[in-house]
């Protein structure tokens, strides 16, 4: 079920990529290395990662086997919110207890904070927008229960949800004719994740960390004093390793990750530049960063440029009728939410890959019966703040410098496998027929 990150077309056809420019091209590894630790995986957590080892004086090698940002990093829809799990506040209570869950959300809050803290830091303009996010309910049931869902996160958790009203919203530039309500929780911003990760990249390159691209590591083996890593050109003994390849891993590399990852494919569109008059004519001026409330969802939001990005959940083959297929549905329900939009066109479309576990919930540790090896993946279609801070905390894992108890529970156990791993593809399936009926 999971996929190699095999090199394939370098180009994805996102507007992140248009947005940036020439991109960095890393050196290939040819011939034999060795390092402290080696990373795969050139994304959020492991540039992350990189930097952080690399500020401790550690020699460390990041493998890539696309190149910076090819991956889910370059590739999402640049929501910088909570995120890391499927599971809900009281899912997470239920199963870990209420001290638990209040790290774990603490946790996430953290993370958003890790990312602006960067941005301020390194002068980066990423396209920043957004002073939180708006959830907005597709039924009106779904707004009658945010009163008291937003009442439950200020009283347990302190986070200063605000339930917004049909005109409330409407005044504040939010509208369509499947939204009946909201809720706007202040955490969060949105960015251009692709000048991001870019920039991750380059203060990892200036803090002394090599980054091989088109590297894909193709066996893993125990090795005197530690691990190697071969590659198609090459090789890299390290005495620890980190995984963080997420969606993009190969199940053998090592053997450990078979069966224990689902990947779920995400579709995006980005429009041309709205005028003023389309924007006012279908009521939508704010640049709040958004997302419905079906649990096979929709985000989007209007970005600084005035281009309107608009992402659904959904897909499971990628062959090119089933790709051609999951844009037209997506396109489907954009002219459906923004009918006065129906006309304007998408100027870029494409896929990638979110990782999900079979526990709902990501895994930042040491992987069982593998001595120095550590893992940080499966955030949930959320992760651009879960694994900027958990790249640092894998890190710091892998240095000594903490322990498993000082992550919060949630984010602990190892992963499982799926049972029967298979017929993950059906499973995904499954679950689609059953939550579009309950997302009616």
């Amino acid at each position: 079920m999971t996929r190699p990150g095999k090199r394939e077309g370098i180009s994805i056809g996102s507007y992140w990529e248009a947005s940036v420019g020439i991109i960095k091209e890393d050196r290939q590894l040819v011939g034999d290395a060795r390092f402290d630790v080696a990373i795969v995986g050139a994304g959020f957590t492991g540039l992350s990662a990189a930097l952080r080892l690399a500020e401790a004086g550690v020699s460390v090698c990041v493998l890539e086997a696309n190149r910076v940002g090819w991956g889910a990093s370059g590739r999402n829809g640049g929501f910088c919110c909570f995120g890391g799990t499927k599971l809900s506040e009281t899912q997470l209570i239920k199963r870990f207890g209420l001290d638990e869950a209040k790290r774990f959300v603490a946790y996430q809050i953290e993370a958003m904070e890790t990312v602006s803290d960067r941005l301020d830091r390194w002068n980066l303009d990423v396209d920043r927008h957004s002073e939180g996010e708006i959830y907005l309910a597709h039924r009106p049931k779904d707004y009658a229960g945010f009163a008291g869902y937003a009442e439950y996160l200020r009283g347990t958790f302190g986070i200063g949800a605000k339930v917004l009203s049909p005109d409330e919203m409407s005044a504040r530039g939010i509208r369509g004719p499947e939204f009946h309500g909201a809720m706007h929780v202040p955490f969060g911003f949105a960015l251009n994740p692709m000048k991001y990760v870019q920039g991750l990249a380059g203060k990892v390159r200036e803090a002394g960390a090599r980054i091989y691209a088109h590297t894909s590591v193709d066996r893993f083996e125990k090795d005197a004093g530690g691990w190697r890593l071969n590659t198609r050109h090459g090789s890299v003994r390290a005495n620890k390793v980190i995984l963080a390849s997420n969606g993009y891993s190969d199940e053998k590399t090592p053997n450990w990750l078979g069966g224990r990852l689902m990947p779920v494919m995400s579709s995006v569109l980005v429009t041309r530049p709205l005028s003023d008059a389309e924007l006012n004519e279908q009521g939508w001026t704010s640049d709040l960063m958004a997302a419905d409330t079906r649990t096979l969802l929709h985000y989007f939001r209007l970005m600084p440029d005035k281009r309107f990005l608009f992402g659904t959940r959904g897909g499971i083959f990628e062959t090119p009728a089933s790709l051609d297929a999951m844009q037209r549905r997506g396109r489907a329900d954009f002219d459906r939410m923004f009918p006065a939009w129906a006309h304007v066109e998408a100027e870029h479309r494409w896929h990638g890959h979110i990782c999900m576990a079979r526990d709902l919930s990501a895994f930042v540790g040491p992987v069982p019966e593998m001595e120095g090896v550590f893992a940080s993946m499966a955030y949930h279609g959320s992760g651009v703040a879960m694994s900027s801070l958990s790249g640092e905390k894998v890190a710091d894992l892998a240095l000594g410098r903490i322990t498993q108890a000082d992550l919060p529970a949630a984010l602990s156990k190892p992963f499982r496998k799926f049972p029967f791993p298979a017929f993950r593809q059906l499973y995904l399936q499954g679950a689609y027929w059953w939550y579009g009926l309950k997302d009616r």
